[in-house]
């Protein structure tokens, strides 16, 4: 996939970034000319995303929980010694399972929460002080929860809703330093774990698909290309902006039925 924006010695860190939609935004940075660093919890999964991403350019892989923040401080730590300071932080990680709230507990609930939320915050403040600045990029990686509620889904609506006002927060608090925090929101994306779990028969896809104005499932690529543009000097005046990057999905949702 060849990249409409140019990072030449950019160093980039991926939370979550060693499978589906983050490994794509992770592929789409190393393909721009950036050094990249992926962190997950599997090391495993992990190394095997860093070869995938050697095959285009500079890659490290790195193990941590977002949830635990003297972790995520250590991630930071070891890429800065591996690359540098960090131009474009990624907070990718994400949990998700389908379940009533009659029938989820609340450990269940809490783990997505600490995933997404705690993760996100944990993933800006540890990493402030390793961020370049002025200039540096904070993405965050919403989803259509944060703005639609669903059936089932009670866990993830309240995580991304606070992931969300997280990101207008801290494009308020650290816009004087020239840091700015975006969030970017896929739609229905075609290929990953979230869309297996939330429509795993060919019915319910239908139905996903029939829900976009733009008629297709997403792909990777088109959640990457817009955090190229949210990192790059032509959004160097965009900050608190929550992007769908969902085919017109959102613009839709009054009309869905989930």
């Amino acid at each position: 996939m060849p990249a409409s924006f140019s990072f030449p010695d950019a160093n980039v860190l991926v939370f979550g970034g060693t499978s589906g939609i983050n490994l794509g935004i992770a592929e789409a940075f190393v393909r721009a000319g950036a050094r990249v660093g992926v962190v997950g919890r599997d090391p495993e999964k992990a190394g095997m995303a860093r070869d995938r991403l050697a095959d285009f350019g500079k890659a490290f892989a790195y193990t941590g929980d977002v949830r635990d923040y003297d972790a995520v401080t250590s991630v930071y730590a070891r890429f800065a010694d591996d690359a540098g300071p960090v131009d474009v932080m990624v907070a990718g990680a994400a949990g998700n399972f389908p379940a009533p709230v009659i029938g989820m507990s609340a450990n269940g609930f809490k783990a997505v929460v600490d995933i997404d939320l705690l993760g996100t915050f944990n993933c800006c403040r540890a990493g402030f002080e390793h961020l370049r600045k002025p200039g540096a990029s904070i993405i965050a990686v919403s989803a259509p929860q944060a703005q639609v509620p669903m059936a089932m889904q009670a866990h993830v609506c309240a995580a991304k809703a606070g992931v969300e006002m997280l990101v207008r927060s801290l494009a308020v608090e650290w816009g004087g330093a020239g840091v700015r925090v975006n969030a970017v929101v896929p739609g229905p994306i075609d290929g990953t774990e979230g869309m297996a779990r939330l429509a795993p028969t060919d019915a319910l896809r239908k139905k996903v698909a029939k829900g976009v104005p733009l008629g297709r499932f997403g792909t990777p690529a088109d959640v990457a290309e817009p955090c190229l543009f949210l990192a790059s000097d032509a959004a160097a005046y965009i900050s608190g902006a929550i992007l769908p990057a969902d085919g017109g999905w959102l613009a839709a949702s009054a009309r869905l039925e989930m």
